[in-house]
């Protein structure tokens, strides 16, 4: 199915989250959420949409230009919102790899104040949902920094397998050496994990 006849929610409901869309008027909120998160990113997501945000309108820009890569089905950045408060959690991101098989990469950030709640892995098994169910895809995969234990912790929670390591092929900040590593997940996997 092409890509455009997609039915694709804006809105996806989980136990304590929802997960949204961003959209025309988020700029303001999220350029506070963007200038309170970066410190905490900087050692595992420097390339993270949020790291180049110096102003509101900048954040505007970008949730705008989210926006309009949502509508025409290029990715999908989703904020994950305590569904008691409407308090940012987390930003999801999902990204097609390949359309034909269809193919695509899972990625995520929880907000500092949310650290070590459940909320990411909550958040990413609502988005891990909208990927085998929505996009109709058969199988998702994620890489995370081999030093990032909460994220491997993640993946490992939603039922995702190690698929590889690549060692010592980035040098981060501070001047250290890291690792890759790669999990997948394939639709009969994401099922056999629901019908438990």
């Amino acid at each position: 199915m092409h890509k455009m006849l997609l039915e694709v929610p804006d809105r996806i409901e989980a136990r304590r989250l929802y997960l949204r869309s961003y959209q025309a008027g988020d700029g303001q909120w999220y350029y506070a959420t963007s200038q309170k998160n970066q410190a905490h990113l900087a050692r595992y997501e420097a390339g993270n949409v949020v790291m180049s945000i110096a102003s509101e309108q900048d954040a505007e820009n970008v949730v705008q230009g989210l926006a309009a890569e949502w509508r025409a089905r290029n990715c999908f950045f989703m904020g994950a919102f305590n569904r008691e408060t409407d308090q940012f959690v987390a930003q999801v991101y999902v990204g097609p790899v390949n359309w034909d098989v269809p193919e695509f990469e899972i990625g995520f950030f929880v907000d500092v104040d949310y650290e070590g709640q459940g909320y990411i892995t909550e958040a990413a098994t609502a988005a891990l949902g909208f990927i085998f169910e929505h996009l109709k895809a058969h199988r998702v995969r994620m890489e995370c920094d081999d030093t990032n234990e909460r994220s491997r912790r993640v993946a490992e929670r939603c039922g995702m397998v190690k698929e590889g390591h690549i060692r010592e092929n980035k040098r981060n900040a501070d001047g250290q050496l890291s690792g890759t590593l790669y999990f997948g997940l394939l639709k009969s996997e994401f099922e056999a994990l629901e019908n438990r």
